[in-house]
């Protein structure tokens, strides 16, 4: 298990998990405040405010454990500067009642540790 998780790791499998996972906690909150706020009926099922803290959580760990993995291997802390900045908006949401405000800063904290990832990724290529 640690060896397959350090195989990850190196080859950039978890930053890209994590931005595919930062995509999809767009399309949640995007969902969920747009198309599910039109629709209310169904809104009830996914604007439940655990499914979002639960992926917000996952989001938050495995962003940490990609972003300090780089710092480590690459020696190059501006990936892990910008996408600890993208955590900490996704740590402060996860504090505020659900609603729009809550879902703004979770996109904002989402946008800034993809880029985090993104340059994380490259600085391994």
């Amino acid at each position: 298990m640690q060896q397959s998780l350090r195989h990850a790791l190196e080859t950039g499998r978890v930053d890209r998990i994590a931005m595919a996972l930062s995509g999809l906690c767009v399309a949640h909150c995007f969902l969920t405040a747009v198309v599910l706020g039109v629709l209310a009926s169904a809104g009830g099922i996914f604007d439940n405010p655990l499914f979002h803290e639960a992926g917000l959580a996952i989001a938050i760990l495995l962003g940490a454990i990609a972003l300090g993995h780089g710092a480590i291997a690459h020696h190059f802390m501006m990936p892990a500067a910008i996408g600890s900045l993208g955590l900490g908006i996704m740590t402060g949401a996860l504090t505020m009642d659900h609603g729009w405000q809550e879902s703004a800063y979770t996109l904002l904290g989402v946008a800034i540790l993809a880029l985090g990832h993104d340059l994380n990724h490259r600085a391994g290529h």
